[in-house]
């Protein structure tokens, strides 16, 4: 059988990236392209819809999508934890599918589980993540997501010091987040954990956003196939 998809954010890095995915999948088929000026109507009939907007529209988006039983795809930044609880109880009501995924990179995945899991053994934490020039937001989702989930496995809210201080970068569940805007880099991540004599770092890179192809055909795939609510990439790699 073959997956209709509609891309929602076409015209960006991302939403090109997955125009060219879609053409040369076999069981997949480009039901609607969408940009800024489309109808979210023509989302009507799509066996998965994929979303690579800003937050204030992706909200939009996935209120559509959730509310007709579209099983939506979301690779927008900026879906706090309290945006995503919000949005779970939707999902459950409506018995639809939402799959939101700060980062589509498998590579990133595996280094924020390495954290998550190293985390417990180390007694301070420090994120330093750099993207592109020409990104919107910051902290990025990615390290957003890492800070939560390092915050998780330690069981308990990491002590900060300096917390208010303009220059400690943002707080997000008790880690320190850098963010750096560069020329000259896609995206890149790491996670510094420190204790008493060692430094470890756990360091993540892609150079272009090809990076994210396996990602985006197994959430897809994922997507038109289960239901619910799910968070991360690793709801579908396991």
């Amino acid at each position: 059988m073959t997956i209709k998809v509609a891309v929602v954010g076409a015209t960006g890095r991302m939403g090109k990236l997955a125009l060219d995915l879609i053409d040369s999948a076999q069981d997949l088929s480009l039901h609607a392209s969408l940009h800024s000026r489309s109808s979210l109507q023509e989302l009507d009939g799509a066996d998965v819809v994929f979303d690579v907007t800003k937050l204030e529209v992706s909200e939009e988006v996935v209120a559509y999508c959730v509310a007709k039983q579209l099983p939506v795809v979301v690779g927008t930044s900026g879906w706090s934890a309290a945006k995503l609880s919000q949005l779970s109880a939707t999902v459950t009501k409506n018995d639809s599918t939402a799959l939101v995924v700060p980062n589509f990179s498998i590579g990133s995945m595996l280094a924020t589980r390495f954290a998550a899991d190293a985390a417990k053994y180390f007694s301070t934490i420090e994120i330093v993540e750099t993207h592109h020039a020409h990104k919107v937001d910051s902290p990025s989702g990615t390290a957003i997501r890492t800070a939560e989930l390092i915050s998780a496995a330690r069981e308990e809210t990491p002590l900060v010091p300096g917390v208010g201080q303009t220059a400690r970068g943002e707080i997000v569940a008790g880690i320190p987040i850098h963010s750096l805007r560069l020329a000259g880099v896609s995206a890149k991540q790491e996670v510094i954990l420190g204790a008493e004599s060692e430094v470890l770092t756990i360091s993540h890179e892609v150079s272009s956003v090809a990076s994210y192809s396996n990602g985006i055909l197994a959430a897809i795939r994922f997507a038109s196939a289960n239901k619910g609510m799910f968070v991360g990439l690793e709801s579908v790699v396991s």
